[in-house]
């Protein structure tokens, strides 16, 4: 284990360093520049600005001075929001995205895998099918389009929920529920086949010709290996579920990192997007690690490499 979490860890490194030179010539060679605006600024104050945040040196001592800023976790003042630290943006909004993120995905996994099991026990009947279909519904419908829907009915409409904004309980109904409706579709997907394989194994005939009854085999027996695939899913699942938050930060105005790094583009704020991207590369990387070793402790006949 040691050894595998210090390898893990070390190939976290050059994976950072990949993403980051990326995006920082990605953003460098788009059109357009962080002190453009509908009105041209005089060339003198545009010139003192560029000085001001280095941007008139060659392109690769940018490059350096920005690798020896990561290394301190220094990635210097948004270009947009000058009084503020990029890394004092990204630990005010961070909580906000990792509470719309927690709360969509474990909503997914209390209603995707219940549905999931329900449906392996009672394979092939109406019960299946009504259930997958149930959870289906939500696959079709993409997140900028659900997303004013619910707000229509049931905001609007309805008042049942504030519409946006994240002040309250009541408020984060709306973002989670749209959010979390595609994956609960997978992850039933995902438990139905898992539990459907391993229902079919001797030692869950074992069990059952033991006189056990099914909501044993069920829950004691068979739904620690059924879940695997759910659990393997998890990690991909949390980068998709952290990157679509984006968009359904903008459409609730939640304050989380989504809506900074929509701005910080179409601002071409160099430092808030780098700041961003690589803390969000960071914390995915760390997930995955997670997930490896909870898959592992769940299985044990399977070896970390």
């Amino acid at each position: 284990m040691t050894t595998f979490l210090i390898r893990r860890l070390l190939l976290i490194i050059p994976t950072l360093w990949v993403v980051g030179t990326l995006t920082f010539f990605m953003m460098r060679f788009a059109p357009g520049g962080p002190f453009l605006a509908e009105r041209d600024i005089p060339a003198a104050a545009k010139e003192q600005l560029e000085r001001q945040y280095g941007l008139d040196r060659p392109l690769h001592e940018q490059y350096l001075k920005f690798l020896a800023n990561t290394v301190r976790l220094d990635f210097g003042p948004s270009y947009k929001y000058p009084a503020r630290q990029v890394t004092e943006i990204i630990f005010e909004a961070l909580p906000v995205s990792l509470e719309l993120g927690g709360w969509a995905l474990l909503l997914a996994v209390l209603i995707g895998v219940p549905i999931g099991v329900i449906a392996a026990v009672r394979q092939n009947t109406g019960t299946d099918f009504a259930a997958m279909t149930a959870a289906l519904a939500g696959v079709p419908v993409p997140n900028f389009v659900l997303g004013p829907l619910l707000v229509l009915g049931l905001s609007l409409s309805l008042f049942i929920f504030p519409p946006a904004l994240w002040s309250g309980p009541q408020s984060r109904v709306l973002p989670v529920l749209t959010l979390s409706t595609a994956y609960i579709a997978y992850i039933a997907r995902l438990t139905r086949g898992g539990m459907l394989e391993v229902l079919r194994q001797d030692y869950i005939r074992t069990a059952r010709a033991k006189g056990l009854s099914e909501t044993t085999v069920v829950s004691k027996h068979a739904l620690k290996l059924g879940i695997l695939p759910v659990v393997s899913y998890l990690g991909p699942a949390a980068a998709r579920v952290i990157m679509g938050s984006v968009v359904v930060e903008s459409i609730f105005a939640v304050p989380g990192l989504g809506q900074h790094l929509v701005r910080g583009a179409f601002n071409r704020d160099y430092t808030l997007v780098l700041g961003v991207v690589l803390f969000y590369s960071l914390f995915l990387m760390l997930l995955n690690l997670l997930v490896d070793i909870a898959y592992t402790r769940l299985d044990p006949r399977v070896e970390l490499a």
